[in-house]
């Protein structure tokens, strides 16, 4: 059973910084995409960032620059630091997860939510002005 489990949201003033974190259990794929999405109240599900098992990274246009995604193989963590934040990124965010690495690259949706199986319960990241 895979279970995904986020931590770090809060609420932070414009222009500072929070990390995310998510520890993933009973992932036994040895290829995987991993990636961060949020939603905000009324609007809809939007990939932000992604890594995949070779360490290829690709990013939404609004938080290219500010945010980076990463991952500590020895500790099954996926993080995603957030910088220079504005009220704009308030919102759920979630991580998820995928082993079907070559059909995601191959169709370039690494920041499509439909091509993963794997989610977590979600953090809330308020940024206030």
């Amino acid at each position: 059973q895979v279970q995904l489990v986020e931590s770090g949201g809060g609420s932070v003033q414009a222009g500072g910084s929070l990390r995310l974190s998510c520890e993933a259990s009973g992932y036994t794929y040895s290829s995987y995409c991993l990636a961060w999405f949020r939603q905000a109240p009324g609007k809809e599900r939007e990939g932000v960032a992604a890594i995949d098992s070779r360490g290829g990274t690709t990013y939404a246009d609004s938080v290219e620059g500010r945010f980076t995604i990463s991952q500590d193989n020895a500790k099954n963590t996926l993080y995603l630091q957030m910088n220079s934040l504005k009220p704009e990124d308030t919102a759920m965010y979630y991580c998820a997860a995928d082993h079907r690495v070559t059909t995601i690259q191959a169709l370039g949706v690494m920041l499509q939510g439909w091509v993963y199986d794997y989610w977590g319960q979600g953090t809330q990241v308020t940024v206030f002005s």
